[in-house]
């Protein structure tokens, strides 16, 4: 389901409703005469709905994380907020950037449309730029030929399932987030699919290395045994872009995690 179109065909038929009020059915009215209550919801719901488009197109918009691919930064049931802007600002509805601010960064979390399936969002780590030379081997993650600074900590206890995967911390660029790992996943990929520039993509027994192409974004789930990412389904578009996500805001399950994540 398409929010942002639903959003957009209310705010349309609310504010045709108001203008139409003001500056036609209003001057024929008496005095007197109570609103239609066509008129009456219309006009009150425009300037909400207007505010809520607003504000979810250009500044910030919430999303629900479904699944356990960003485990351990990102828990099922977060609930957390994207910003809009700090890629650029986009057209609502039809995503085209008309104004540059940042490119995506190495080690953001970002939100984007899935390329497979447009109408899914999907959060994952970027991993490689354009330009960049990924090469995820034996579970360890090179790029442009420099291996990324992993140390091993405690392993990660999983809650719900009750066993325990691998926790690293991987330092790149100035900053450090914490991944996963399983003993029993094998290091290759067994069906990745026939996506766009699939032929900047080696796979072998070890798992992949890939060129990134220009426009494009290589992206990883921090739970890397458990995410089916740009290692399956190939490069996100500049055009897919929603925003990058930095705040939970809420977790029904534990109220500790509310705060910002890197």
């Amino acid at each position: 389901m398409n929010f942002a179109l639903i959003l957009f065909c209310l705010l349309l038929v609310s504010g045709a409703i108001w203008a139409a009020d003001v500056f036609v059915f209003a001057k024929r009215r008496g005095p007197d005469a109570k609103d239609p209550w066509w008129v009456e919801y219309g006009a009150s719901f425009f300037p909400v709905i207007l505010l809520v488009f607003a504000l979810r197109s250009f500044v910030v918009e919430p999303f629900k994380i479904p699944s356990g691919s960003m485990i351990p930064t990102l828990q099922v049931g977060d609930f957390i907020l994207v910003n809009k802007f700090t890629y650029g600002i986009r057209l609502p509805v039809l995503n085209k950037k008309i104004i540059d601010i940042n490119d995506p960064k190495k080690g953001d979390v970002m939100v984007f449309r899935y390329p497979e399936d447009p109408s899914l969002d999907y959060i994952k780590r970027v991993i490689g730029t354009p330009g960049d030379k990924v090469a995820y081997q034996n579970k360890r993650l090179t790029v442009n030929g420099q291996p990324i600074e992993t140390t091993r900590v405690d392993d990660y206890l999983h809650p719900e399932r009750l066993y325990y995967s691998k926790q690293f911390v991987e330092k790149a660029d100035g900053f450090e987030h914490r991944t996963l790992n399983d003993d029993d996943a094998p290091g290759f990929i067994s069906d990745a699919s026939q996506f766009p520039h699939r032929e900047n993509c080696l796979y072998n027994n070890a798992g992949v290395i890939c060129t990134v192409p220009s426009g494009h974004y290589f992206m990883m789930g921090d739970n890397r045994d458990n995410s089916r990412d740009s290692r399956y389904w190939g490069f996100v578009p500049e055009e897919n872009i929603v925003g990058k996500a930095f705040f939970i805001w809420f977790n029904f399950s534990d109220l500790k995690r509310i705060g910002s994540f890197r």
